[in-house]
């Protein structure tokens, strides 16, 4: 019991440090409810400026950002990125920060929150199922790929955790992608079925009746019914058994907390996650991919999985960022600088 406690102190002093840390990344002192270091806060002419847009995606409203380089000549042709966030997070996060670096580099990129979450329409809130987060992907192309300046030849992706799957399988089909990268690459629908490093095979039936409960309540009008829990406190931060976990905690509800950005998604979703998997049909991606992951992230294995199983394009790399966590590459200056070297290199090639 001592131990626990000791442990539970260790985080919460921990969690307090990085707050601290990165106290600047605070959405309410940004006009633009951005919460990453380094964040615009003002469009200036001749710099790199934000523009928050809304398009209509099957009788939905879109929430998104875009990002137009320095000098910005809606008369000339760039190349351009659709960026997924992570699941739970939103566009104001780790996907905004990717976003506005690749905008740095002379790209014009575009960062949306996905139907049915952060400031997306569609009800009931957080729906998550894989057909409309690949959907939300095909619906930002169709976006990007008619603003101003776009070179709609040269279109690029970026996913980011369960961003990151969903950009596997929307690249499967969509080939006004040109080229895929992914960023600690989560994939969902194994990870819902299996549990975290497949820690969960036992319960995966009785995991599925729930689901299936919860579906016929909603549908009957009853109360809509969530996973995720996004209340815990340090203590039950700190008895989490994985880091990614731990760290998601600190990163969504501590140091980089949006009020659009949440853990829970609606119980029901999961009878379509679990009999999704962003690996089946991955061979039918032959553009060129790139897939980045932290050495350290417990979440590795899922990259390295999806990668073998890449068989369609022979142009393909898995990069490794020494040190890094899985939630360390959303935000840690070094690993973010890191990342940003191999797409950088990676755009410029196939773009």
């Amino acid at each position: 019991m001592k131990k626990s406690q000791s442990g539970a102190a260790a985080l919460t002093a921990a969690l307090a440090m990085s707050a601290m840390d990165v106290a600047a990344a605070d959405y309410k002192k940004n006009p633009f409810t951005l919460t990453y270091e380094g964040a615009i806060t003002e469009n200036v002419a001749g710099q790199i400026n934000i523009h928050p847009v809304s398009y209509q995606l099957n009788g939905l409203k879109i929430s998104a950002n875009v990002y137009t380089p320095a000098n910005y000549d809606p008369k000339q042709a760039y190349p351009a990125v659709v960026v997924a966030h992570p699941n739970g997070g939103v566009k104001e996060q780790t996907a905004g920060l990717y976003a506005q670096r690749l905008a740095e580099q002379g790209y014009i990129t575009i960062a949306m929150d996905a139907a049915y979450q952060g400031a997306s329409g569609g009800q009931p809130r957080n729906v998550d199922k894989p057909q409309f987060r690949t959907e939300d992907i095909h619906g930002a192309a169709d976006f990007l790929t008619q603003y101003a300046g776009v070179d709609k030849n040269r279109l690029g992706l970026l996913g980011i955790c369960g961003g990151g799957g969903y950009s596997l399988a929307a690249a499967q089909t969509d080939k006004r992608f040109k080229s895929v990268a992914t960023l600690s690459m989560f994939n969902s629908g194994r990870v819902r079925r299996n549990g975290f490093a497949d820690s969960q095979l036992n319960t995966i039936q009785e995991r599925l009746r729930q689901a299936s409960v919860a579906r016929a309540q909603e549908s009957a009008g009853g109360e809509v019914l969530y996973s995720g829990d996004a209340n815990l406190t340090d203590e039950q931060i700190a008895k989490l058994p994985f880091e990614m976990y731990r760290q998601g905690y600190e990163y969504y509800w501590r140091t980089h907390a949006h009020p659009n950005s949440t853990f829970k998604y609606t119980t029901s979703s999961l009878l379509d996650l679990m009999h999704f998997d962003a690996t089946d049909q991955i061979e039918l991606i032959n553009q060129p991919l790139l897939m980045i992951a932290g050495s350290k992230a417990d979440s590795l294995y899922l990259s390295e999985d999806a990668f073998a199983k890449a068989t369609g394009t022979k142009d393909k790399a898995l990069f490794k960022i020494e040190g890094a966590t899985h939630i360390e590459t959303y935000w840690v200056p070094r690993y973010v600088n890191a990342a940003m070297e191999q797409l950088s290199a990676f755009y410029r090639r196939t773009l």
